[in-house]
């Protein structure tokens, strides 16, 4: 290979990596509430139902899994099925007040 080759191959192979450490990681939107950073990882809302809300949240770094959280009646639908209602200044509030 001549050395203009190499340089080419040296510069593309340089551009891939740039490009790839680019690529944006996924924002979550969070906010400090008394003293607890609740972060909101991913949020999908119901077509059918708009008042519900399948969010993955993280409270102090400690992250949950998906969960329904129901805007009209204050209450978020656990994984395993619980009905539970949303605690006072909490990921529930946070996220129907934000959407």
């Amino acid at each position: 290979m001549t050395n203009d080759k190499v340089k080419w191959i040296a510069l593309l192979g340089l551009l891939v990596v740039v490009w790839l450490a680019a690529f944006p990681a996924e924002a979550s939107v969070c906010r400090t509430i008394k003293d607890h950073t609740i972060c909101i990882l991913s949020i999908k809302r119901s077509a059918q139902y708009y008042w519900r809300y399948r969010a993955a949240v993280s409270i102090d770094g400690v992250n949950r899994p998906v969960e329904v959280y129901n805007c009209r009646d204050r209450t978020r639908i656990r994984q395993d099925g619980i009905v539970v209602s949303f605690e006072p200044d909490g990921a529930g509030e946070f996220i129907c007040s934000f959407f």
